[in-house]
Order: C-alpha cells, then structure tokens, then sequence
C-alpha cells in the first residue's frame, strides 16, 4: 500500500474513531452490527446506506481492510439499525459490483465523504430476514 493511502487510511481512522463515538448513541443513525472476530462480542458501527427491497446495500471505504469487513468475512450474520429499527440479515462482500455507481445509489452526504476518504471501495449488501 502507498505512502499516500496508509496516510489516507490512518487519518481517517482516528476522525471515525471519534464520530462514530457519538454517532453510536443517535437513536436514528443507521447501525451496523457485527460479531468481533476475536471477542465475540458485538461491535456496532454507523454507516451510511440504503435499504432497497429486502436488501440494505452500503460502500466501505477501506474495503476488507475495514475492520467491521474483516468481521464480516469471520461471520456474515449481523444486524442492521435502519430508522431506529433493527433487522437481521446476512452480510455479502461484492467485489465484482461498481461502487463509485453504487454511491450514487445512496445518500449524497455519505457517498460524499465516501468518495473523499476512500481509498479501497467495497460494495457490501446485506440480505435482511423479512
């Protein structure tokens, strides 16, 4: 990985770090849930997508180096908190999916900082149970 991207990556990991501290808590702010690979135990993280149909599609800026990825490809179950309402679903990497077309699928302002501080973009659809 570039000198350029590893700063990219850092930086914007510290600024998320603090954001989604207090995201977290917004009762309508939508929530991913994973398992944490090596805890166990539940990590919740705000994203920015859309539910369409039964399926909530959602672009990681850091691709399987996000860490809420690499729970994901440990175990797909998670849990999605969509307008303070959670869903089940099971959660699928899609590499062979356009994920600059895909931002333009979602909110703006998300896609916008999407966009901004990405560096390895990941389309990730998660299949709810209805």
């Amino acid at each position: 990985m570039s000198r350029s991207i590893e700063r990219k990556y850092r930086t914007a990991r510290a600024f998320q770090r603090r954001l989604n501290a207090v995201m977290r808590r917004l009762p309508q702010h939508t929530l991913l849930e994973t398992t944490g690979r090596t805890s166990g135990l539940p990590r919740r993280t705000p994203v920015g997508g859309r539910r369409i149909g039964d399926s909530f599609w959602l672009v990681s800026e850091f691709g399987e180096r996000s860490q809420y990825v690499r729970n994901i490809l440990a175990d797909p179950k998670v849990r999605v908190r969509i307008h303070g309402r959670w869903h089940e679903g099971t959660a699928h990497l899609m590499p062979e999916d356009d994920p600059v077309a895909r931002l333009r699928t979602l909110p703006r302002l998300n896609s916008a900082a999407v966009r901004l501080i990405g560096a390895q973009l990941l389309t990730v659809r998660v299949d709810l149970v209805v």
